[in-house]
């Protein structure tokens, strides 16, 4: 394993999603590269998470049953401990009244599904490298 892939050691990333391939996908991208995956079906299995394991990044999907990505993401930046935690919206759609939604809520990015390992990944490292310090 190279430098690079094993940068993000020790970064506890949340994945909120309703779909297992997608859920899975992203396991194994952010697994290979050291992080510490939390994976979640839905906006209630997340908001249970977020508690339990204080995730640094949080990737939530917008289409999911009981709690939506929007509603999560505003309960999540709501919480006075937990509105620093970056959290990036998932969804197939790339809209712009889907991105300014986002914003409305507090989300800090936006990544359109099917994503990358290299998009996900950059995108991670985007948002915790200025929380990080070296080792």
């Amino acid at each position: 394993m190279t430098e690079m892939e094993n940068d993000l050691a020790g970064i506890k990333v949340m994945v909120v999603d309703d779909s297992n391939t997608i859920r899975r996908s992203a396991e194994i991208f952010l697994a290979h590269s050291g992080c510490e995956v939390i994976l979640a079906t839905d906006g209630f299995d997340a908001m249970a998470k977020v508690i339990d394991y204080q995730p640094d990044i949080i990737f939530l999907d917008i289409v999911m049953p009981r709690l939506d990505g929007y509603q999560a993401c505003m309960l999540i930046k709501k919480n006075p401990r937990y509105q620093s935690v970056p959290v990036i919206m998932l969804s197939s759609k790339s809209g712009l009244f889907d991105r300014a939604r986002g914003r409305m809520v507090g989300s800090d990015e936006y990544l359109t599904k099917p994503f990358t390992k290299e998009a996900l990944l950059d995108t991670v490292r985007k948002h915790t490298s200025k929380n990080r310090v070296p080792a």
